[in-house]
């Protein structure tokens, strides 16, 4: 009995290291494919995201939010200071409650969504290029 539970928790933890991998490998991709008008600095609230972000050495990191113009969120809490960056939600629910998110990346039914609000991004002056035209959306579902 010990020796199944151990290999129901094992396979808990794998899955959910996976999931954690796969959200960096995406993040790295779609913050890659977004063009601002100037360098992208990035900052989330999300303290191993960032780690595993700033690992990958494929995106500029920063260790603050006021010297970000990039922010990934993932809870609602934002810096009075920072509400004026650019912000990518890691919740559905965060892309109607922070107004001015531009995009989300969540996990249903087990599977990545990406969602990039073209409303919002036409607003933002932020660009994307073709790869993530397929993840375009008029409004929030």
């Amino acid at each position: 009995m010990k020796h199944i539970f151990f290999l129901i928790l094992l396979n808990i933890i794998l899955t959910a290291s996976d999931i954690n991998l796969h959200k960096v490998k995406i993040l790295e991709t779609i913050m890659q494919e977004v063009t601002l008008k100037t360098q992208k600095l990035i900052w989330s609230d999300n303290q191993d995201l960032l780690y595993k972000l700033k690992d990958g050495k494929k995106l500029n990191i920063v260790n603050n939010c006021e010297s970000a113009n990039l922010i990934i969120i993932e809870n609602s809490n934002i810096l009075k200071e920072c509400k004026n960056k650019k912000i990518f939600v890691l919740k559905y629910d965060l892309l109607a409650e922070i107004k001015t998110s531009f995009g989300a990346l969540f996990w249903k039914k087990g599977r990545p969504n990406i969602i990039i609000l073209e409303p919002r991004i036409n607003q933002q002056s932020i660009k994307i290029k073709d790869k993530l035209n397929p993840y375009l959306e008029d409004r929030i579902w």
